[in-house]
């Protein structure tokens, strides 16, 4: 698969403090598992001339507090605070001041973000997203931008989960829906 990179960003998904850290209240080892994975593409892309685009799932405190049916915190309690350590992105992911970084209050990284307008004004059509978690907001995040007509392609390697079996139906659900699967070394980028 070739990859223009002009046209294609790298969407790294909440790869936070809360969720990648022995020390988050969501830790997931399979989350921390694909840091070094991430640093790898994510290098690779940038050295190519694509462009880098963080997810940060936040919360303030009282988000939910008024909530009709949507709450997050009953599902995992409460998370990623806004301003705590456990919203920054982990250290092994520097976020450089190239990379625009969006920060979302629910799994999908477009619910009410600027993202498709940033996406739209830097000519960017090709998706490739790592991060985590495989069942949530990646699989969240690649289906609405598959639904708004950007090519969402999950990088399989570079994706964490907390059960095996997720990161499975992730993939199989987001490659016969939505999207395509891809192993980093699937994938190279076009000389500029």
């Amino acid at each position: 698969m070739r990859l223009e990179p002009a046209t294609t960003a790298v969407v790294v998904v909440d790869m936070q403090n809360g969720f990648c850290h022995p020390d988050g209240s969501l830790y997931a080892p399979g989350s921390e598992e694909v840091i070094e994975p991430i640093v790898a593409l994510q290098e690779r892309a940038a050295e190519a001339g694509a462009s880098i685009v963080y997810t940060r799932d936040v919360h303030p405190p009282e988000q939910f507090e008024d909530a009709y049916y949507y709450d997050e915190f009953d599902q995992w309690g409460e998370h990623v605070l806004e301003g705590s350590w456990e919203a920054e992105v982990v250290d092994e992911l520097p976020v450089e001041d190239a990379d625009h970084v969006v920060e979302k209050h629910t799994y999908d990284a477009f619910q009410k973000t600027e993202l498709e307008g940033w996406l739209h004004a830097h000519g960017i059509k090709d998706l490739l997203f790592c991060g985590t978690l495989a069942n949530v907001c990646v699989l969240h995040s690649a289906g609405s931008a598959g639904l708004r007509d950007f090519r969402p392609i999950l990088v399989e390697d570079c994706i964490g989960y907390i059960e095996e079996d997720h990161h499975e139906y992730a993939l199989e659900h987001a490659d016969w829906l939505f999207g395509e699967v891809a192993t980093s070394d699937e994938f190279a980028f076009d000389d500029g």
